[in-house]
């Protein structure tokens, strides 16, 4: 059976993609390893040290740089988090001066918000009702 152990998110600087991803969102350092100019960083939830990665991949390729971009202009999010309580995480994070470009609304069955992650993407917050 197959499942998901790592996923990306393209970064433009490592370094203030891990502060962000760390100290602002909360997740927790798992890797870092050097690889020439570049490493191989991922984070994970608090909550599932042991579960899927999220590697903060340098966009050093002119092909990802430009796909990452036109992603944002267009308004999409590069990946979704979930959270338990929508509210919550969004006064928070607001409080932290997290730039939000769509606040929380209910569609259907989910509650979603968007923000950037100062690192090139928008990533949509969705709790699920």
């Amino acid at each position: 059976m197959l499942k998901i152990h790592v996923t990306s998110v393209p970064v433009d600087d490592q370094d203030k993609a891990l502060r962000f991803y760390t100290q602002v969102l909360g997740f927790i350092k798992k890797t870092d390893i050097p690889m020439g100019e570049h490493r191989w960083l991922t984070v994970v939830s608090p909550d599932e040290q042991n579960g899927i990665e999220l590697l903060l991949e340098p966009t050093a390729f002119p092909p990802s740089q430009t796909y990452q971009q036109e992603l944002k202009d267009a308004g999409i999010p590069w990946t979704s988090f979930q959270v338990n309580d929508l509210q919550s995480e969004y006064k928070r994070l607001a409080k932290l001066d997290v730039e939000f470009i769509a606040d929380p609304k209910e569609i259907g069955t989910v509650k979603l918000a968007t923000f950037d992650d100062t690192c090139g993407n928008y990533i949509q917050l969705i709790q699920m009702l």
